[in-house]
């Protein structure tokens, strides 16, 4: 399990190469969500590559041997993960091979490329490319670096958790998107070590319920199909690892459609003139649809964990 000092040795880690992103208080809205309550915003799609995945990927590359990263990195992603490994990998100035399946827009391939990654299409979902991705890391030898299910990627998206207790003390919630899992172990693992009052939400779309099925089940479960096109967060399995964090520190997971997440991501355009992609639109999508109980008073923070305009345009 990451302990606290595992978070602090990542945010010291990684300090040089990441921002620290802002938190907005939502004041002066047309269209209130909640109205006795006090919203924020950590705004991590202004985070380095347009997501919080910097921080995972750079924790885990920055922690390799040099021998390690002699061949150079690889990874499979639903394209923001990708992003960050191919950041890392420049930052370290060593080779970065990224599998993408088809669901990943070609835009994100195309930034992947720019920051000096090769791009390898496979399969139709983020498993499909995985499984390409650890035979050819098997070949090749080079690092593979997991989108959510590694000790050390985890670590590091757990100081957005340690960023945000500085910069918004005693909050009573904190709405988290799920993709495979890494950012809401992370999160919710730094935020209760912090503050064991916390209660953490959990957002998956109703296209891609990993995580919800699995707690349902007590066990790691494989989704047959994918029909969400939130594409970075649609995995059709999680691990144990990722399963058990969830568990101990996450309160409730809650399901939002892809016309929510768009309909979020509309109102963060309009009211404050964020561009998030879908996923970085689903913790907003669970507070607009009263997914999430609210309480008079309380302090509520939701990620907005990517960049984008898929669900805006």
């Amino acid at each position: 399990m990451v302990t606290l000092s595992d978070f602090q040795s990542a945010q010291a880690r990684i300090a040089p190469y990441i921002r620290q992103t802002p938190v907005l208080e939502l004041v002066g809205l047309q269209q209130s969500p909640c109205l006795d309550a006090h919203l924020l915003l950590k705004l991590e799609n202004l985070q380095v590559t347009g997501a919080f995945k910097a921080r995972g990927a750079l924790n885990k590359l920055l922690s390799l041997v040099p021998d390690d990263l002699e061949r150079g990195v690889i990874t499979a992603s639903g394209g923001n993960h990708g992003l960050a490994v191919a950041y890392a990998a420049w930052t370290a100035h060593v080779p970065a091979k990224i599998f993408l399946p088809a669901n990943v827009p070609e835009s994100k391939a195309i930034k992947l490329q720019r920051w000096g990654a090769e791009v390898i299409r496979h399969g139709e979902v983020w498993d499909d490319a995985n499984h390409a991705a650890l035979a050819m890391a098997e070949q090749t030898g080079m690092a593979y670096i997991h989108p959510f299910a590694d000790p050390m990627v985890i670590a590091g998206q757990g100081t957005l958790a340690l960023e945000l207790a500085v910069q918004a003390p005693q909050l009573d919630k904190i709405i988290v998107a799920i993709g495979g899992g890494g950012l809401i172990s992370g999160v919710a693992a730094a935020a209760k070590l912090i503050n064991p009052a916390i209660r953490i939400i959990g957002v998956e779309p109703t296209g891609a319920p990993t995580l919800y099925e699995s707690v349902k089940a007590n066990q790691v479960i494989t989704l047959p199909k994918i029909t969400t096109t939130a594409n970075t967060l649609a995995p059709c399995q999680s691990t144990r690892l990722n399963l058990s964090l969830v568990q101990q520190n996450v309160e409730e997971i809650v399901l939002v459609t892809d016309e929510e997440m768009r309909e979020a991501a509309h109102w963060l355009w309009f009211e404050c003139g964020i561009a998030a992609e879908l996923s970085g639109a689903a913790a907003m999508a669970a507070i607009l649809q009263q997914r999430v109980p609210i309480s008079k008073g309380d302090r509520i923070c939701a990620l907005v964990c990517g960049a984008g305009t898929d669900g805006i345009y």
